[in-house]
């Protein structure tokens, strides 16, 4: 049955949790005070990043919300907080490289954006997406061609949470096929989202569907449940995969 087999049995012992250092690098968060629903001041963020390196993380990208209807964040905006944060960061001798792109919501604005190449982007060229919670864009795979078009290497964030594709993974396979890169958000394998959004992340890792692992971390209690999720086993699963890119960033 093998390792996997073995781990996935009821009543079977939970395995040792997950090393992060072996990821390296976490590519989802809102660790720039102020300027989203993530860490409201330079304290909390700097609480936050002390318990990413804690974790064992070495590298953080820091993703802001950018919303034409909500976060109107610009590149200026972004990386002038990020400019601010690590001086913190150097001041307080935490060891860990921090740098910034951003999370953006998919509509009209973003297709803008992204034609006139006023975009964030972490690694070669990944540029990180989301999408409402409620219905699938229309304009979705027209979004994601022009961001081929332009370069980008498009990474939808959270599939497992959009519960519109939960009884239909036609969607996602298609996406798969036009080269959209998944990001799984950590804490979706204990719960953190509820029990159908975990289903459907354990789904995704059966298929190899992820290339990148995020913690989408906001506050300190999103620390607590990504400790608590690293004795899962479809975290074992996935990290030891090989299909991961967090450590190549």
């Amino acid at each position: 049955m093998g390792l996997f087999g073995n781990l996935f049995k009821r009543g079977s012992p939970r395995p040792e949790p997950v090393d992060l250092a072996a990821l390296r690098c976490d590519v989802h968060s809102h660790f720039i005070p102020g300027i989203d629903d993530g860490a409201p001041t330079l304290e909390a963020s700097m609480e936050l990043l002390h318990a990413m390196r804690d974790l064992g993380f070495t590298k953080v990208v820091t993703t802001p919300h950018v919303m034409s209807d909500g976060y109107r964040n610009t590149p200026e905006i972004i990386l002038g907080g990020l400019d601010k944060l690590r001086r913190e960061v150097k001041a307080q001798g935490l060891d860990l490289a921090v740098d910034a792109a951003a999370e953006y919501y998919l509509d009209h604005e973003l297709e803008r954006k992204v034609a006139e190449r006023q975009v964030l982007t972490f690694g070669k060229d990944l540029l990180l997406f989301e999408l409402p919670f409620v219905n699938e864009p229309a304009i979705l795979l027209q979004v994601v061609f022009a961001m081929q078009t332009q370069g980008y290497r498009p990474v939808l964030a959270h599939p497992e949470r959009y519960g519109f594709w939960q009884q239909d993974l036609a969607r996602c396979e298609q996406l798969k096929e036009r080269g959209v890169l998944f990001q799984l958000n950590t804490i979706a394998l204990m719960g953190g989202y509820g029990p159908s959004v975990r289903k459907q992340a354990e789904k995704f890792i059966d298929k190899g569907w992820y290339e990148l692992i995020g913690s989408d971390c906001h506050r300190m209690d999103h620390v607590h449940a990504l400790r608590d999720s690293l004795t899962e086993p479809y975290l074992h699963k996935l990290v030891d995969s090989g299909k991961l890119l967090n450590p190549t960033l």
